[in-house]
């Protein structure tokens, strides 16, 4: 394949100013160093299905928890399904290994989140926190474990449960009203499609007025259910309230599915920063300092949309919302690769497969980075250059979610980015392998729709 001459100049640039990936934790080091005083770092990835990014995103976490003292991690996930996590890594339940931890994600796509290097972590993660709670019980720096949360909206039905069984405890009275108030969506329950539709035709009152109404009134009890004293009552008040907030958000989330691809993108990635936010907030409370949390996701989150074409079509995300709302105090860290294998499914609902992924199209940032001698590198993209420059004349870039078409490449998974404004570090594999995914049986949730749907990402 020839090379532009432009292009021969700025492989040129690259291979000298580049950083080779030697496969140890040091080769991390100047994202550890810029993340030092940063209140989120969000570490993307570009497909839900490569060993290589979901191992350097949990590797890179680690030195951020154990060097810089982060607080948190919160994932593309549902609330209700990370939590189960949280409650292992923090030694609130009585699960007994990070692969049963994992074990509420049933739903397609279970390899996301149930595969070995997120087993891996979340073990790792349970150890960090029984060590440095056993080693170091009375210093300041760390005043609770670190904890494990999920930022996404899909997981409505068991939600409401969880929203009730938490009244069901605390409040019989509240927890029937509730019942009441979430009935009006269990018509919809067998299809949750068939809400958004009756929504768009008239066909069915909305649910919205209730489920507002049961948020509002968990709010408006806090000071009657947080009397209880004690951390862990105050951590279930907030994991019901967040449950609450979901509800809305995904009710909310069904409806605009029938508004096409901008609403529903919007106002998912909308709630998964108000639940960042709202974590952070949390936190900051209990810890009496500001918070420092991680962030997992795809690229197409984290990375700011207003440097991509999405941005362009009207779509924002997590990356975006934080670059506007805190500057500096984000760091943005992505992805990429250019051929290799993933973990991915060919339609929704069916088994992931292994499956190659195609050479990168012509033009492209991983066409690019191919021609690069070195295999595995990380470009620091905040510093003015030679290589900044030649990035910043924008490119196609490869999004792969759950759900792979090579036979429609080009329009499936590419979009236009500036790489420079969209990311603050990019670390390329030139090959990758796919994720192993844990063995696990399917199930669909009454009431859910597939996590990342309809977007694959």
């Amino acid at each position: 394949m020839s090379i532009p001459t432009p292009d021969q100049a700025l492989i040129g640039a690259l291979e000298k100013y580049a950083r080779p990936l030697g496969g140890d934790l040091q080769d991390y080091d100047e994202i550890i160093d810029a993340a030092s005083d940063r209140h989120f770092v969000l570490i993307g990835e570009a497909s839900h299905g490569t060993r290589e990014f979901y191992r350097a995103r949990a590797e890179i976490t680690e030195r951020l928890i154990s060097e810089k003292s982060f607080d948190a991690v919160i994932v593309e996930a549902d609330w209700p399904d990370a939590y189960r996590i949280n409650r292992y890594v923090t030694q609130m339940n009585g699960d007994e290994s990070a692969n049963e931890a994992l074990g509420d994600f049933e739903r397609f796509p279970t390899w996301m989140w149930r595969n070995h290097e997120v087993e891996h972590f979340v073990h790792w993660l349970h150890d960090y926190n029984l060590r440095y709670i056993s080693s170091n019980p009375d210093q300041a720096r760390r005043t609770r474990p670190v904890g494990f949360y999920g930022l996404d909206l899909y997981s409505m039905n068991t939600s409401i449960h969880a929203v009730i069984d938490y009244l069901d405890q605390i409040d019989p009275e509240e927890a029937r009203k509730a019942r009441l108030r979430y009935g009006c969506l269990y018509h919809f329950m067998d299809d949750p499609h068939s809400y958004g539709r009756a929504m768009d035709r008239g066909l069915a009152a909305s649910c919205e007025d209730d489920i507002v109404a049961q948020l509002m009134k968990l709010r408006e009890k806090s000071i009657s259910y947080l009397a209880r004293n004690g951390v862990p009552n105050e951590e279930h008040y907030f994991s019901a309230l967040r449950n609450a907030e979901l509800v809305k958000s995904a009710e909310e989330y069904y409806r605009a599915l029938y508004r096409g691809r901008q609403n529903s993108w919007n106002l998912r990635d909308k709630h998964m920063f108000e639940t960042l936010n709202s974590l952070s907030d949390y936190l900051e409370e209990q810890l009496g300092r500001r918070a420092k949390i991680v962030v997992w996701a795809h690229n197409s989150h984290v990375g700011n949309a207003a440097a991509t074409e999405m941005g362009r079509l009207g779509e924002f995300n997590i990356g975006q919302l934080a670059r506007e709302h805190y500057g500096r105090d984000a760091l943005l860290v992505g992805f990429s690769t250019c051929y290799g294998t993933v973990t991915a499914a060919n339609n929704w609902d069916e088994d992931p497969e292994t499956q190659i992924v195609r050479p990168p199209i012509a033009g492209s940032y991983e066409e690019l980075f191919h021609h690069v001698n070195h295999k595995k590198f990380l470009l620091n993209l905040r510093e003015d250059g030679e290589v900044v420059d030649g990035l910043m004349t924008p490119r196609l870039q490869r999004a792969i979610g759950v759900i792979y078409r090579p036979q429609t490449e080009r329009q499936s998974h590419y979009f236009d980015s500036c790489l420079p404004e969209q990311f603050d570090f990019m670390i390329h594999y030139d090959e990758t392998e796919a994720v192993e995914p844990l063995p696990t049986v399917m199930h669909r949730h009454k009431g859910e729709l597939d996590e990342t749907y309809p977007s694959g990402i």
